[in-house]
Parts: C-alpha cells; structure tokens; sequence
C-alpha cells in the first residue's frame, strides 16, 4: 500500500512529499505549509469546478450523439447542424476584435522564428539532449542521414560524400546569405575583423560576430556559425579550410509531462517532476555510454563571441524550455483529497512545476531571460476550460507568491470545441498566451469522436484531404494574427513523425514557415538543425504580414465538415488494410507503455517505417477502429482476429529486444488486453482519450509486479 503523509486534508504519496519538501522547496522562499496550504485550497476550492467542466463535456457529447441518431439516414443539413451546436454551447458567440497582452516574452518565444522539440521529460538523456539542441552541426546532419537522399555507407569518412556535404552547404549560404561577389564555392579564406566580413556579404549587417576560430552570421533572427578547424578531416578537402557549418537549431523545446510519457503514479511524477527540477536549476547531468565510452552529459554553458563593434556578445547554447502539463481529465493516486478522491493531475502539475520553474527565476543567465514561465495546456475543449486554466495559474501564482502572469500559456489547439472558438479561447486567456499550434491527429481523434455518430468515417489515410483539415491549418494561423501573437507568441505546427526520413522532410517541412507559422515540432535535434534552413529560406514574420493583408482563410463550415464515407462500400481489401494498419500501430506503441512505461519512441509501422508514436496517434487509431465497429463496417471477431495477427508482427519487430514480453499466443497479457479495449471500449471513453486504460492498465501491472 503507499504510504502517505497529510498536510491541510491532502493525503499526499511519501515519495512524493519528501520529493517536495527536501528537494523542490529549499531555495525558492516558499515554506511547505504555503506550498501544501496553497496546492490545499487550489484542489478544494476548484476540483469541484474541474469536474463540473469535464461533466459539461459528455453533456455536449451525449447532444450532438443524439442529434446524429435522430436524423439518421437522412442527408446532413450543414445550417441546421451550425445553428445546433449554437444552442448547446458548443460555439459561444463571438466578442470584438482584441489583441492578447501577454508581456515579458522571451525573443525565442517572440521573435525568433524555428524548429521546436517536444520531449518526454521522465527521460533524463533526452530532456538533456533537447535542451542541447540549441546548435547543431548541419555538416553531421547531411553527412550523417538521407537528406542528400540516401544514408552513407561503409566505416571512416567518405571524401565523396564530404564534397557533397560542402556543396550543399555552399549552396544554402548562397541561398541565404550570399556574397556581394562570386558564390560561397568559390572562396578560399573566411575572416573577420572590427571593420566587417571577408568575402565581403552582399548584406554586411548579416555579419553578426566571431571568435578566433569561426565567423556568426545572422539570416532571419537565426545564427549561422562558420567553423574553421585545420584538424578536422571535412576542412582537409575544404579550399577554404571550413570544417562545420553549425546552425541555431532547436529555439524552444517542451518538456513533456504529458502525451510523450507515462506517468501514472507517484514515483512516476517524482520522476518527471525531478528531471523538470534539474533543468531549472541548471544541474542535471546523465551519465551515458556511447561507442564504448562513458561521459557526463549535463546543460551547455552559454558562449561569448566579439559583436562587430567589438564588444561582447553572449550567444545561448540551450534552447528555451516550456513545460506541458496534463490536461484537465485524468487524476493521479499520488495525492488523495479531504474526501479521498484522486486529484486532478493538472492541478498537481500546475503548482509543482511552477514551483520548480521558480529556482529559474531567481537566477542569472537560466532558461528565461524575461523572468517568465512557460507551461502547454492541452487537450482544453473551448474557452471555459481555457478561463478555467488561467484560473488555475492564478491561483497557484498568489499561492507562491509570484507576480500576476508570470505563467505563461501554451494553447494546444487539437480539440475541435477549441478550434471553432479559437478566437474566444485566446481571449481567455489573453495576458498569458505565448503559444497556439495545431495538432493533426489529436484533433482527428476528436473529429472522429466527436461525430462517432454521423456515421462511419474515411479511412484516416484521407483525412489530410479532408476539407475541414485546410481549414482547421490557415484559420490557427489566421486567427493568430488576428489576434495579435505576432511579435508576441508562437504560433505553431505539428509534428515531422517520419524521424529517418530527412531527405522527405526538407522537401516537405518548409511549407511550416510558408504557412505563417514560427515553430514547428521535430522528432530529433538532428532534425531540429535541417529544418532550421527552412527558416532561413523564409522570412516568417514577412509571410504573416502577406497573410494578413490576403484576408481570412477558411471557413467555420469547412471546419465542421464531417469527414463521413457517405453511400461508400469499402472493399475487403480496404478493410483489411485498414484494420491491419491501425491495429498494427496500436500494438506497436500500447506494449511499449505498458509493459515498459514508454510512453513515446520511434515504432516500427507495417512496412518497418519507424514513426515518432505518443498517445495522439494511438487516439486516432483506436478512433477510426472504434467507429468502423459502431457503424458495422467490421465486426469485433474481425478486430480481434487482426489484432492477434498483427501481435505477432510487433512481436517480430521487437524480437532483438532481450527484456521484451511477446504478446502472441497467449494474447492475455495486459499489453494486448489494453490495446483491444482501446478499440472495443473507445466509444465510450472519454473524447475518446486513451489515457483512462493505459492508466488502469499500467497501474495493474504494476500492482501484479509489486510496484508502486
């Protein structure tokens, strides 16, 4: 049983109370009894609202099931439905134009246009590695992936592929920063002085500084680092003796606490919360074990170049850090309330990474230069539950005793309540907003959910045609503006989740910055660094000015387009390839978080295409099964009969794993029993959110291990 300790009517997990009193508090000048008093009131005082608000959900939900039901058969009538949502509170009328008065931002945040990461914070390498991912080297990312479309070969270094790493790197400095004479290729020294740069650049004030050993320019708020080490083997064959071009990479990274891992008791939290406290205070280090070779990975230390003028300029080596809490569903057991109900987790999120974020501010040259933190609300259905949130950081401010708005708020725009009242949503929050994005396939899942009734849906492979899909991406951005983020607060797109595939992602990722948009998720630092030459090629706030000026985009009626197979036969083929494709990915990612507690990792697909999965793709898998099983296009001897077939392909894929469980033949361990109760269950799961049973399930394997 876990013991526990009480403090104001909390019935609080020993691992986490001692985790908090002994670690967390000492050197922030909260006391415990503050601490405990005020996480005390926030969860008496608004648990009751908490639940209320997810209770308004399924009353929503159970409306527009019945509106479907009720006109079953019958074609859809896109006015009438409108006017529907209207009357039950689902789109909230409209207030005047406002703009948001979120202030002291962080320029990252503000006005550096980039990559972002979004990493699983229990995992203390790669939180590190994130936070690293500042820079990177553009020569090992060409080298190093398929970005100049196909992988190296052999051992040692190719001289080849090397000419072909330097040629593209020429090329881009062409591109983006190109001389007042002759071309990149051509040249055969770089060097700097007080009076500028040589070559000479066609626009001197790109040169942004140097160091005995590298020139910096600056192309649209991002560095540029021009490398000069005669050791090093890529400078040997280089006329100029370059050796790296290194590149502002990774601007912002979130810290996940939520979709990327899983966390469903104490320990679990204390894990997460003491990697969050680690980078707030600057000490975290792993140790790790490469090639042989054991090192201490730990922060990078900021560097000091000479600015043109002379004097010092400091340049940072870490990207800015937000953190993502839970949303407002799930609870924890970690904490009990006076009535020993489990409390909301986001509300535990709320004061304990505040909390932690405060040994951030009450030091020089951290992670928030402005005195700010940064937390992502997701999964928030409409301004209610936005309000609700800022309430939430109200409350946990004057509890520590921090200024008003210094939480700032990430707005995870995945929800379609939340897409069709944006603005409203935005409004809500509007001194504390600093991030909006869009998010393809959570909010597909609700898509699915929300309209399980109106019949059975598109394979999902087509629902990035679909028409409320183009709407849902130009009207985030869209609104945005509108609403005054430029120059404020990122607005931001999803995911690359093809990790290996680099050669593809340059190709296709620039259309981020094209879109308007100042960040976008990548799945790795490497990746992080390719795409940083997207923004170089864009102007991103110029783009915003021109979307602006081109007017709206997009219409609420294309938003709530629903993607339906209306009078379509799917094919036996068609069938079976979806089923096998989704039942595939669930099994992939389900027996990774239950059996082992990952709750994010590159899973092989069913062509051994390795995806970047966390609980939004299984959402939207289990959504599309779950739907085609209300409506009958398949039958649950069919589900059940692929997902043993498909057991035995995971269990393949993983075979060289030694620690791995196989799923097949038994098919009754919880790893399988999770994955087929996300589809058979998912109708009525909440917004079809798959967390309720990967926590049950987790939890009970734990129990059977006697953990936790």
């Amino acid at each position: 049983m876990t013991r526990r300790q009480d403090f104001f009517g909390l019935q609080v997990a020993s691992e986490l109370a001692a985790f908090v009193n002994d670690q967390a508090l000492p050197g922030t000048g909260v006391t415990p009894d503050q601490f405990w008093q005020g996480l005390s009131n926030l969860v008496h005082d608004l648990g009751p609202k908490n639940r209320a608000l997810l209770a308004k959900r399924e009353d929503i939900q159970a409306k527009i099931d019945a509106w479907h039901v009720a006109r079953r058969g019958q074609p859809h009538d896109a006015a009438t439905y409108t006017d529907f949502l209207r009357e039950i509170d689902y789109i909230v009328p409209e207030g005047p134009d406002f703009s948001i008065d979120t202030a002291n931002v962080d320029p990252e945040i503000a006005v550096i246009p980039g990559p972002q990461l979004v990493v699983p914070i229990m995992n203390a390498r790669f939180a590190l590695n994130a936070a690293n991912a500042r820079w990177g080297s553009l020569y090992d990312a060409l080298y190093g992936t398929d970005a100049l479309g196909d992988l190296p070969t052999g051992k040692g270094y190719d001289t080849a592929r090397g000419a072909r790493v330097i040629a593209w790197g020429r090329a881009h400095l062409d591109e983006v920063a190109p001389l007042a004479n002759g071309s990149w290729a051509d040249i055969t020294s770089v060097s700097a002085s007080k009076g500028g740069l040589q070559p000479t650049l066609q626009d001197p004030g790109q040169f942004a500084g140097a160091t005995a050993s590298s020139v910096f320019l600056r192309v649209n708020h991002l560095l540029i680092e021009i490398v000069m080490d005669a050791d090093a083997p890529i400078a040997k064959q280089d006329r100029a003796g370059i050796s790296d071009i290194r590149v502002e990479s990774a601007m912002s990274a979130i810290m996940d606490c939520e979709d990327s891992v899983a966390a469903v008791d104490a320990a679990d939290k204390v894990l997460a919360y003491g990697n969050w406290l680690g980078l707030m205070k600057g000490d975290l280090a792993e140790e790790v074990t490469k090639n042989g070779k054991t090192f201490t990975r730990a922060l990078h230390e900021d560097r000091d170049i000479t600015a043109p003028d002379g004097s010092v300029m400091r340049v940072k080596t870490r990207a800015l850090m937000l953190v993502r809490n839970v949303g407002h569903l799930m609870t924890n057991p970690a904490i009990l309330d006076r009535e020993g109900l489990e409390i909301g987790e986001g509300l535990m999120d709320a004061m304990v990474t505040t909390l932690i974020a405060m040994h951030d501010l009450q030091r020089d040259g951290g992670n928030s230069a402005k005195g700010s933190v940064y937390v992502v609300k997701p999964k928030m259905h409409g301004p209610e539950e936005v309000a609700f949130a800022d309430e939430i950081f109200t409350a946990v401010e004057i509890a520590l005793g921090l200024p008003a708005n210094t939480v700032k708020l990430g707005i995870m725009d995945e929800e379609r309540r939340t897409s069709v009242n944006l603005r409203e949503c935005i409004r809500a929050a509007k001194s504390r907003v600093a991030f909006i994005n869009t998010g393809f396939l959570d909010r597909t899942g609700d898509e699915i959910h929300t309209s399980m009734e109106a019949g059975p849906m598109v394979p999902k492979g087509e629902m990035k045609n679909a028409a409320w899909i183009a709407a849902y991406e130009d009207r985030n951005v869209d609104i945005g503006l509108a609403c005054g983020l430029q120059g404020r607060a990122q607005i931001g797109k999803g995911m690359w989740a093809m990790p290996d595939l680099m050669h593809d992602m340059l190709a296709a990722k620039i259309a981020h910055p094209k879109a308007g948009a100042n960040c976008a998720w990548v799945p790795s630092p490497t990746a992080a660094t390719l795409h940083a030459t997207h923004y170089h090629k864009v102007d991103v706030f110029a783009r915003q000015d021109d979307i602006t000026a081109g007017g709206a985009r997009g219409t609420l009626a294309d938003l709530l387009t629903i993607p339906v197979a209306t009078g379509r036969n799917f094919s036996t083929a068609e069938i079976t390839q979806e089923l096998e494709n989704n039942a595939q990915g669930i099994l992939g990612y389900v027996v990774r978080w239950i059996d082992s507690g990952v709750g994010c990792s590159k899973v092989p697909d069913i062509h051994d295409v390795g995806l970047m999965e966390d609980r939004a793709t299984c959402r939207i898998s289990a959504q599309a099964l779950a739907n085609w099983l209300h409506h009958g296009v398949v039958t649950r001897d069919q589900i059940t009969d692929a997902m043993q077939k498909m057991a035995a392909v995971v269990d393949a894929q993983n075979a060289g794993d030694p620690a791995y469980q196989p799923m097949a033949p038994g098919f009754d361990g919880h790893a399988f029993r999770a994955a087929l109760d996300l589809v058979l269950e998912g109708r009525n799961q909440p917004s079809g959110y798959t967390e309720p049973l990967l926590h049950k399930h987790r939890l009970a394997l734990k129990a059977s291990e006697g953990v936790g």
